[in-house]
């Protein structure tokens, strides 16, 4: 009997531990986000310097990850992007789909000019959401063991 309340206890624990891991999900998947499309925009820079191939091979060579792919996928079939995705701001959905807008449009020295005022943007962006994930994941998991150390103590 005393093996089986182990057994319940341990897996309450985890139980709840992957309950608060789970909950954390979407500042992983925000911070993933904004690293890949911080990523993209680095390369789209470096590609408006240097190479200037056509937006459809530039847009096949590399594959990213996350909601950010899919997206991506999106602008490389109708050549138009949305954002769905509700860990995103109202504001930070706009500025995705502006930003996407533009791409492809215009001479070099204007695009060039335009996401270079974006890269500070989204390095800020990828660093917050970085700063927050990295809370707020700890924090999620904490409160998730506690939880279950709560449950545990409650049952037994």
């Amino acid at each position: 009997m005393f093996w089986l309340k182990i057994v319940v206890a341990a897996l309450t624990v985890a139980f709840s531990t992957a309950l608060g891991h789970f909950l954390a999900g979407k500042y992983r998947a925000r911070k993933l986000f904004f690293s890949e499309f911080a990523r993209f925009n680095e390369r789209y820079l470096a590609e408006l310097s240097y190479e200037r191939r056509q937006m459809s091979a530039f847009l096949r060579e590399t594959s990213y990850e996350g909601e950010f792919e899919k997206a991506l996928g999106e602008f490389r079939e109708k050549r138009e992007a949305s954002f769905p995705f509700p860990f995103l701001t109202k504001e930070e959905r706009a500025e995705a789909q502006r930003y996407f807008q533009q791409l492809g449009r215009g001479d070099a020295r204007t695009q060039s000019a335009f996401f270079s005022a974006q890269a500070a943007r989204l390095n800020a962006l990828r660093e917050e959401s970085a700063r927050e994930a990295k809370a707020r994941g700890e924090l999620y998991l904490k409160l998730g063991l506690l939880a279950g150390l709560a449950l545990v103590v409650l049952i037994l």
